[in-house]
């Protein structure tokens, strides 16, 4: 690990959306965990981390700074760090947020994707998603987003075309999230409430899925989590 500083910085846009069973894989590599809440603290020194950071999902969207202005600010930084090309993991409106920093268009979608489905994945060399090949993951986005030039897809779904993509070895976006719990998905449940029944998602169907196939996503996702630290720390 000596090629990678020992903290992992992760940005947190709410509270309850955090590193999930990623957080224990972490500890057991040798890193510890320090988050940043967006809007609150000052992010300068997780996006001009050396090492590892991360930017975890939340309600809000990327065109929406005129409400949330912290998010300019959260742009700004993350364009330097993509062009000195730290490692730097997107997930959801991470993935949206590094896309729009590279000059993608970000935007709202014809439909909310909520729920568990697979994904078809692109058949490029070393995809570190290669091991999602046949578990189905968590969606929960309303917005989407254009590939970047620079980037290469990783995935798609049959409702949005781009869900995951990488620059060089380094940066990874996923529209979707590896990172859920089993056991703490009714947090999204309660606090997603309003988004849930505004786009007549069955609650209950949601939980039975999230029941079926959590657990089997958390094995294959720290698959793909120590795949992708190999990849940063032996660059």
């Amino acid at each position: 690990m000596q090629n990678l500083p020992d903290t992992i910085y992760a940005i947190q846009h709410l509270a309850f959306e955090d590193l999930g069973h990623w957080e224990d894989i972490f500890y057991q590599l040798g890193f510890r965990v320090r988050y940043f809440e967006a809007g609150v603290d000052d992010l300068s020194k997780a996006f001009q981390h050396k090492g590892l950071t991360i930017i975890l999902g939340g309600p809000i969207s990327v065109y929406e700074s005129n409400d949330y202005p912290f998010l300019q600010q959260e742009i700004d930084l993350l364009k330097v760090r993509l062009e000195d090309n730290l490692p730097t993991l997107g997930i959801c409106l991470g993935a949206q947020l590094i896309a729009h920093a590279l000059g993608a268009k970000v935007y709202a979608g014809d439909e909310k994707e909520i729920g568990w489905s697979k994904l078809s994945l692109s058949n490029t060399v070393n995809n570190v998603l290669t091991p999602l090949n046949d578990t189905a993951v968590l969606h929960w986005h309303g917005d989407t987003f254009d590939l970047p030039e620079q980037a290469e897809l990783l995935a798609s779904s049959d409702i949005y075309p781009n869900q995951a993509f990488s620059v060089g070895k380094n940066i990874l976006a996923l529209q979707f999230h590896l990172e859920v719990t089993a056991e703490s998905l009714e947090k999204w449940l309660i606090g997603h409430t309003c988004e849930l029944r505004q786009a007549n998602i069955n609650i209950p169907q949601l939980r039975a899925d999230n029941k079926k196939y959590a657990v089997s996503l958390e094995t294959v996702a720290t698959q793909i989590l120590r795949n992708y630290m190999k990849q940063v720390i032996n660059k």
